[in-house]
């Protein structure tokens, strides 16, 4: 057996010579290799979802609940269609994209004017948010073959809303079998298609009228 040398490099030496080239090699596994974190090899396949953070971090959420405290549905509509993910601009409602979305072509139509509460929506806001989100369906169906939908509204923070301050009715569209392990399971939404991509294609499929 031979013995032992006292010189001999530690097993995970880091940045160790090597003889051959006469170059610095790393001999030994990273940080989170050595702690058994993420770093360590196995057999699964990893989807980053980064923008997913933004909205963990809360991102675009508002300062308070006035107007102007940054409220993104008070802002969104001051950008262009494309800058803002605008599908479709009513007299008194707005429709956009979801910039967190549940399904590709999650929308969400939205009044111009900063309310919470759709009691407090006049009698031509509800009409056209009513109309804008019957469009909605139109132009999912036409662009992308949507089977059903979830509609709806969160109202109050208690409700679950993300900006409880301005009313916004969300048109999720759904498909069969787009519910499976990802989101239950893994929290992963997989989404094919880029935002602005969708935009325009709904844009496109938008009906002119009723």
């Amino acid at each position: 057996m031979p013995e032992a040398r006292d010189d001999a490099p530690e097993p995970h030496a880091r940045n160790a010579r090597d003889p051959r080239a006469g170059e610095p090699r790393d001999e030994g596994p990273h940080y989170e290799e050595e702690k058994g974190g993420a770093g360590v090899p196995d057999s699964f396949q990893r989807l980053w979802t980064p923008h997913r953070m933004a909205y963990i971090k809360g991102e675009n959420k508002p300062t308070g609940t006035g107007a102007g405290d940054g409220c993104p549905f008070c802002e969104i509509p001051r950008m262009t269609d494309e800058e803002g993910l605008i599908v479709a601009r009513g007299q008194w409602v707005y429709a956009v994209l979801n910039l967190y979305p549940y399904n590709s072509g999650h929308l969400m139509v939205v009044p111009y004017r900063h309310v919470a509460d759709y009691t407090e929506l006049d009698a031509a806001e509800y009409e056209e948010l009513a109309k804008l989100t019957r469009r909605s369906l139109t132009a999912l169906r036409k662009a992308s073959g949507a089977q059903g939908f979830n509609v709806g509204m969160n109202l109050g923070q208690v409700a679950g809303a993300g900006i409880a301050a301005h009313l916004h009715q969300h048109v999720v569209p759904r498909w069969g079998g787009d519910t499976n392990f990802m989101p239950v399971v893994g929290r992963t939404r997989v989404l094919p298609q880029l935002l602005r991509d969708t935009r325009q294609i709904l844009a496109d499929a938008w009906p002119a009228d009723d």
